[in-house]
Formats: C-alpha cells, structure tokens, sequence
C-alpha cells in the first residue's frame, strides 16, 4: 500500500449553516468508477449514484465534520483543514500521498500536497468531493425536513435571498454560523430564535 494516493475536499465552505464535512478517498486502481469529476459540475442524482460506486469500490474511504461551534471559534479555513485531518485519520490505513484539493493541506504527519482545482484534475480528489457534498445535501435535507420555513433542501445553506429572507423572518437557529456576516447581522438587528433549534 505504500503507493497509495489519498485525494481529500470537503463541501460547506460557503453556507450560513451546518457542519463543514470533508472526505478521504483512496480509489483502488482494479476498480476504476467511471464519471467521477467536481461535484458540483454533476447532477444531484449522478453524484447520488457515484457515492454509492465510491463507497463500494474504494480501497478506503471516511467522512468528518467540523461542526458551527469550531467554525465560528476558528474561522471555517481552519475548521475546514480540521475537517480535512479528521477524514484522513479516521481511514483504516495511511496512504503514501495525500493530494488536497485547493491550496492549503491540514497539518497531518503523512507527505501532503495541494492542488488548485484538484476535484476536477486528480480522481481521488474528485471521488472525496462527491462524498462530501452528498453528505453535507442530506444533512440539510434533514434540516428541511424540521424546518420547512427554512428552505434547505433547495438552497443548501447557501445565502440565496430565500435563505436571507427566512432568517429576517424566523431568526437564526442553533445549526447557523453566528461568526458569518449575515447571520451575526440578523441577531444584531432582532435577536430573534424560533423556540426549537436544532
């Protein structure tokens, strides 16, 4: 196993709520997946199909998370890169390279390099973007399920003007990122919480 490549990313960068999940993914050259490219250039449902196909033919795979509380009290590159690390220690072995999409590795004692644009050029890298990001979508679809008003299952977290909008509303819930402008600004203003959060 000495030759191994582990491709790593994570999805949830951007939204206003929810964990930051990230993925480790090391393929197994007997059992290539054919279509694996950046998450986001894929369909929800090719990505659905292709986790399944990752999760049945890798080598190894793992999915970690740093949740609102490290996000808002490191910054959500530095939760990211957490993430990031727990993904690749929580594989059941360690591979030779890990390759990282972006341009920033999390601290790891394994040889690490990053590549710019990574979940589009390195398949390793592709196949952890495919799993983060499905991750992360049903978590919100969860989301949505207990909140409705919210929207998640359509904006994923996102700051659409749905998602603002239901904030200025409904306020914010325990699963948003108080440390991220719009939401800081919407407790500034009204300090309004529904009476359940999550």
């Amino acid at each position: 196993m000495s030759t191994l490549v582990c491709g790593v990313d994570e999805a949830g960068r951007g939204p206003l709520c929810g964990s930051v999940v990230a993925a480790a993914v090391i393929l197994d050259p007997a059992r290539p997946i054919e279509g694996l490219a950046d998450s986001k250039r894929l369909t929800a449902k090719r990505r659905e199909r292709l986790a399944v196909q990752i999760r049945e033919r890798a080598l190894a795979w793992a999915v970690a998370e740093a949740g609102v509380e490290e996000i808002d009290r490191l910054n959500i590159l530095h939760a990211s890169l957490l993430a990031m690390r727990r993904a690749v220690e929580a594989l059941p072995f360690a591979p030779a390279l890990v390759r990282v999409d972006g341009n920033r590795c999390p601290a790891l004692g394994l040889p690490c390099e990053a590549v710019v644009g990574g979940d589009a050029l390195v398949a390793e890298i592709s196949a952890a973007s495919i799993l983060a990001k499905t991750v992360r979508d049903e978590t919100m679809n969860l989301l949505d399920a207990r909140y409705p008003h919210y929207g998640f299952a359509r904006h994923k977290g996102y700051p659409t003007p749905e998602h603002l909008a239901a904030l200025r509303d409904h306020g914010a819930l325990a699963c948003h990122r108080r440390s991220f402008g719009p939401v800081r600004a919407i407790l500034a203003q009204a300090s309004l919480f529904p009476g359940e959060t999550t």
